[in-house]
C-alpha cells in the first residue's frame, strides 16, 4: 500500500520535515523557507547549512509585494519559478543568459553568467537575484554590489559545486545587502526555486491577511 493522493502526500512529507528541524533556530517565516528547502531536496542537511542575512526574508516578501522583478542565472531556474504567482504581484521572471547578446560578451574573457548579471542592471527593476547554479554569477553580482553598481533587494545566493561556489556565498555573506545562502558546496537551482518560491507564497499569504 502506498499513497496515491498528492494533497496526503505533501501533508505527510511536510509532516516529516516538521518534525525533523529544529523550529526554535529561526522565525516562523524562515522555517517556512527551510521546509521548502528540505521537502526539495530531501536532504536535512540544508536546515543546518541555510543563513538568513540582513533581514533576508522580510526584505524578500517586501520586494515581491512591491513588484520587483527577479533574474534568475539559468533557464531551468526561470521554468521553476512559479510565474503566475510571481505576475500576480507585477513581477516579470528573468533570465538574460541564454541571449545572443550574453553569447556575445562571453568571448570577451567571462561567462555567460557573468554577462546575463551584466545585462540584468539595464533594468532597474531588477531586484531580485536568484543564483543556484552558477558560481561566476555571483563573483560578478559580489563585485558590482561592493562597485556601488546594483543594490539588490534580495540575493538568493545557492550555487553548487566545487571551484567557486562556497567562496562566492562568503563573499556574500560579507556584504550588506539582504540574501539566503547555503554555506558550502551545496546548493542547486532546485534549492533556489524552492527557496523563491517559498517567499512567493509567503508574500500571497500576507495579502490575503490584508
Amino acid at each position: 500500500m502506498y499513497l496515491k493522493d498528492p494533497k496526503a502526500i505533501e501533508e505527510k512529507s511536510f509532516d516529516i520535515i516538521k518534525k525533523g528541524i529544529d523550529k526554535n533556530l529561526f522565525s516562523d517565516e524562515e522555517l517556512e523557507v527551510v521546509k521548502r528547502v528540505v521537502h526539495a531536496t530531501a536532504d536535512f542537511e540544508f536546515a543546518r547549512l541555510i543563513k538568513f542575512n540582513n533581514g533576508a526574508v522580510e526584505a524578500g516578501i517586501k520586494a515581491i509585494r512591491m513588484g520587483c522583478n527577479i533574474v534568475t542565472d539559468t533557464r531551468m531556474a526561470r521554468a521553476g519559478i512559479k510565474r503566475e504567482l510571481a505576475k500576480s504581484f507585477g513581477i516579470r521572471v528573468r533570465c538574460y543568459a541564454s541571449s545572443k547578446e550574453a553569447e556575445k560578451m562571453a568571448e570577451q574573457n567571462m561567462t555567460r553568467a557573468m554577462a546575463a548579471v551584466i545585462l540584468s542592471l539595464r533594468d532597474p527593476e531588477n531586484k531580485i537575484f536568484v543564483i543556484g547554479n552558477a558560481p561566476t554569477a555571483l563573483f560578478k553580482l559580489n563585485d558590482l554590489i561592493r562597485e556601488g553598481k546594483v543594490s539588490p533587494a534580495l540575493v538568493v545566493g545557492v550555487p553548487v559545486g566545487f571551484v567557486g561556489a562556497k567562496e562566492s556565498k562568503e563573499e556574500l555573506l560579507e556584504l550588506p545587502v539582504p540574501s539566503i545562502v547555503v554555506q558550502g558546496c551545496k546548493g542547486g537551482t532546485p534549492v533556489a526555486v524552492a527557496i523563491i518560491n517559498a517567499l512567493l507564497f509567503l508574500a500571497e499569504r500576507r495579502d490575503e491577511l490584508g
